[in-house]
């Protein structure tokens, strides 16, 4: 580059310098002048570029927003997809202190600690064992009825064999009486994975479906009157000398979270245990 060319440069930046301190000065000392020069720099030189500053911070604060509706929103699904089981078992909850109330024996409450599924309901691990006086084959009900029976026992946890296990036995009767069998798996019954089977019926005994089956405290394991299911109609299944009927339990293993274990219920009847109280009237019912 040629001497002239850097000597006019240097002189120019020189001067525009010189300029904008001596602008710098006029500003300071008379700030009404120096808002003018700022107004009008906004409306003409800088306006395109606010306009850019206004529409990224009104982006910005859109997606914030948005990004806390979406969150809001997963939030709402999330609860209201455990909004029916927390009622299903809060209902239970209160069917199973309806029931504790009307127990006339001494029972120890317990939590499911291992949800079963359909293809594994044949055992439960429950929050309560030997320490709290758990024994091997105490009854274990629910708010419906007979769940199963203790198996095995530990210091803080106990294991129930359930209805649906392959050695479940209960001798019971269908109501009001007249008629006795054994109560078993129905594992044989194609499509009867979910039933229970009412066998060692006389051939010239007849049960109606709708019947209820419960305990009969033959054997001393149940005590006599706990619902175990009601007769859906024989089976196919069938000897020269019994009937078999096919029974739906009335307990699910399933839906069970929390359970209670009787402890030495003796021979005493708890069908009467089993009878929902009947529900207070409405408030404005009331005179």
């Amino acid at each position: 580059m040629p001497p002239g060319t850097v000597r006019s440069l240097t002189r120019r930046d020189t001067v525009l310098f010189s300029l904008c301190v001596a602008l710098s000065v006029v500003l300071l000392f008379t700030p009404e002048a120096g808002r003018s020069v700022a107004a009008a720099a906004r409306s003409t030189v800088l306006k395109p570029l606010l306009w850019l500053q206004a529409w990224a911070e009104a982006s910005r604060t859109s997606r914030a927003r948005f990004d806390k509706l979406r969150a809001e929103r997963d939030s709402a699904a999330y609860a209201a997809q455990f909004v029916p089981s927390l009622r299903a078992e809060n209902l239970r909850l209160r069917s199973l202190l309806g029931l504790s109330r009307r127990l006339p024996v001494a029972y120890v409450p317990a939590e499911v600690l291992h949800q079963s599924l359909p293809t594994d309901g044949r055992t439960l691990l429950v929050s309560a064992g030997s320490a709290r006086g758990v024994r091997p084959f105490d009854p274990v009900v629910g708010p419906e009825g007979l769940l199963g029976v203790v198996r095995a026992v530990e210091q803080d946890w106990s294991v129930i064999m359930t209805w649906a296990h392959p050695e479940f036995r209960a001798s019971a009767y269908a109501e009001p009486g007249s008629v006795f069998g054994v109560v078993a798996p129905a594992l044989q019954v194609e499509g009867a994975d979910h039933l229970l089977q009412l066998r060692g019926v006389a051939v010239r005994d007849t049960i109606a479906p709708g019947t209820r089956v419960v305990t009969s405290g033959l054997g001393g394991v149940y005590p006599p009157g706990l619902p175990i299911g009601t007769v859906i109609g024989p089976a196919a299944e069938e000897t020269g000398w019994e009937r078999v009927y096919l029974v739906r339990p009335a307990s699910s293993p399933e839906l069970a979270t929390h359970v209670l274990i009787l402890r030495a219920p003796g021979p005493r009847d708890l069908a009467p245990a089993f009878v929902p109280e009947p529900s207070p009237p409405p408030a404005d019912s009331v005179p």
